[in-house]
């Protein structure tokens, strides 16, 4: 779905809030990345470090460390659960994040666990549309 100019793919529920969006990956894990809409109001990516495997995230706080064209910044976790598998691609291109954020710009996957409580905080379906206008608005672009 595109909403005022951003791609917001139907396939991935989206943590407004901090602009990240995860998708469900199998095995009771989520594929977690950055949002295109987060990625223009950052910039580029020069470096970006996620918490390494095994670590335990909750949702809504830090589950990464990026470095951008003018600060660094903390990547907040859209999910709670534990990191299953960190993006390779991150320590060599970590523009690949800016450049294809709901493809090879992933961040992490987290086998999730606790769907049931961090599912109502994440926009998906028939309400996405009118959730992601409002983010948007917010930002009065």
């Amino acid at each position: 779905m595109d909403v005022l100019g951003f791609a917001w793919p139907e396939d991935c529920f989206h943590f407004l809030s901090h602009d990240m969006w995860c998708r469900p990956w199998g095995d009771g894990c989520m594929e977690v990345g950055v949002s295109a809409f987060g990625v223009h109001l950052s910039g580029d990516f020069y470096m970006c470090r996620p918490k390494p495997v095994g670590t335990r995230v909750t949702q809504g706080e830090t589950l990464a460390v990026a470095e951008l064209s003018k600060c660094v910044v903390a990547i907040k976790s859209p999910l709670t659960g534990e990191v299953s598998a960190v993006n390779p691609l991150l320590a060599e291109t970590p523009e690949v994040v800016h450049l294809d954020p709901f493809g090879r710009g992933w961040l992490v996957r987290i086998a999730v666990s606790r769907w049931d409580a961090d599912r109502p905080q994440l926009a998906h379906g028939g309400g996405l549309e009118a959730a992601v206008r409002a983010r948007v608005q917010m930002e009065d672009l």
